[in-house]
């Protein structure tokens, strides 16, 4: 499967896109989260470079969930046996 440079629907604060480059360069979110905050304080480049990949870059699409993902159907009614 080819890899596609989409905004993130897990890992987002604001739209994804920090989210989307970071996965989709294998790095964490957040040095991108830093660098993107980097070059808007010399600049303010970093504002522009976000709308337009804002715009620029398609919606992800969530992950198929995990049965690790979802609660026992008898979570919180007390019955744990």
């Amino acid at each position: 499967m080819r890899k596609r440079l989409t905004k993130s629907a897990t890992n987002s604060y604001i739209a994804g896109v920090c989210g989307g480059i970071g996965e989709y360069f294998g790095i964490d979110p957040t040095i991108v989260r830093l660098v993107l905050i980097g070059f808007t304080v010399m600049g303010g480049s970093g504002i522009l470079a976000y709308i337009i990949a804002y715009f620029v870059m398609p919606d992800g699409v969530p992950e198929e969930p995990t049965v690790y993902d979802e609660p026992p159907n008898d979570y919180g009614n007390g019955n744990h046996n």
